[in-house]
């Protein structure tokens, strides 16, 4: 039987559940049919969105973490900060 690494498992889950809680969302806008509601909807998935992706990198670097040298983790936790940035503005 094929054995998923924990790290993998993990960051697929928290996926899963982030996809789901979309296509939740989405019906809810669906059913309610109404703009304000669809939107503030819209504003909190955009809060959860970013934190999905820090909670998944998190976990992909501490899986990784013993074999990278702290340089590469540094570029990568680097990477994942311009994102964040590039998403406030």
């Amino acid at each position: 039987m094929l054995e998923l690494d924990k790290a993998v498992l993990g960051m697929a889950v928290l996926r899963l559940l982030s996809g789901s809680t979309e296509l939740v969302a989405a019906a809810f806008m669906l059913k309610w049919n109404q703009i304000e509601k669809a939107l503030a909807l819209n504003a909190v998935l955009a809060l959860v969105g970013p934190l999905v992706l820090i909670t998944t990198t998190a976990i992909g670097l501490v899986g990784i973490a013993d074999a990278l040298p702290l340089s590469k983790l540094l570029l990568i936790l680097a990477g994942v900060a311009l994102v964040l940035i590039g998403l406030r503005a």
